[in-house]
């Protein structure tokens, strides 16, 4: 379970945070949540989907990294292969809480960075130190709530923009049904994404109004990203030679 405190430089003034890669850091996942607001680094190297919350209703667009729930193909030897790591993945133990302010007797709800102390990154002990020895943010720290910044700009922005997507009916349900070889298919249930088709009938009217608020570039990033997929398909096939090779070298 998290463990979240309140950061602040005396009670974390010794905290580390690592930032090496691998399941034992739980970054064996086969997606991780994106957020509109780096849809444009993210496209570049990452297939974007959606996944609708079905308790909430809501929509949630996910950068896909394998096509296993515990397989993430951009892990290798410690590293995380790509040149933009996902601000879901980057932000490691941290988040952004809320705690109430007065300001002139009105109640106000301030950000603040909150940590787990819990996370395996805080409990390896080792890695980037969070304060400096005089009491200051690290790099580290400041690049940290730039991340969590853009996550929490981009959640607000995503909700609003994926609920007018599926208002005129550009979210539709895919199946993922790969062929990686001839005796490997895999599939991926439960995405969604873009309809280039109903996109491309859109009228006057509603491409300005999806434009005017900046939806129309994302609509149009996520689908830009899916050429991504050939490159996840061919890391999947990479591994899955070596693991042929290994098998074959273990019978003899």
């Amino acid at each position: 379970m998290p463990r979240y405190e309140m950061l602040n430089n005396i009670a974390h003034r010794d905290l580390r945070v690592a930032t090496d890669f691998g399941p034992e850091f739980g970054d064996a996942v086969g997606m991780v949540p994106a957020y509109p607001s780096e849809f444009a680094e993210l496209q570049r190297e990452y297939p974007i989907f959606l996944r609708r919350d079905v308790a909430t209703g809501e929509w949630q667009s996910v950068a896909l990294l394998g096509f296993e729930q515990h397989e993430n193909l951009f892990l290798q030897e410690g590293r995380w292969n790509a040149a933009y790591l996902p601000g879901a993945a980057a932000k490691g133990p941290f988040l952004i809480g809320f705690q109430e302010r007065r300001i002139d007797g009105a109640p106000s709800q301030e950000a603040v960075l909150h940590v787990d102390l819990d996370h395996p990154r805080v409990k390896a002990m080792q890695g980037e130190p969070v304060f400096l020895p005089q009491g200051g943010n690290t790099p580290y720290l400041d690049h940290i709530a730039g991340v969590l910044r853009g996550i929490h700009d981009g959640h607000a922005f995503g909700a609003a923009m994926f609920a007018r997507l599926d208002a005129h009916e550009l979210i539709q349900p895919i199946t993922l049904d790969v062929q990686i070889e001839p005796q490997h298919r895999v599939s991926v249930n439960g995405l969604h994404a873009i309809d280039r088709d109903r996109l491309a009938l859109l009228d006057g009217p509603a491409l300005a109004e999806l434009n005017r608020a900046g939806y129309l570039e994302g609509a149009y990033l996520m689908l830009a990203s899916l050429h991504n997929m050939r490159r996840l398909i061919a890391e999947k096939q990479r591994r899955l030679r070596i693991a042929d090779v290994a098998t074959a070298a273990g019978r003899n």
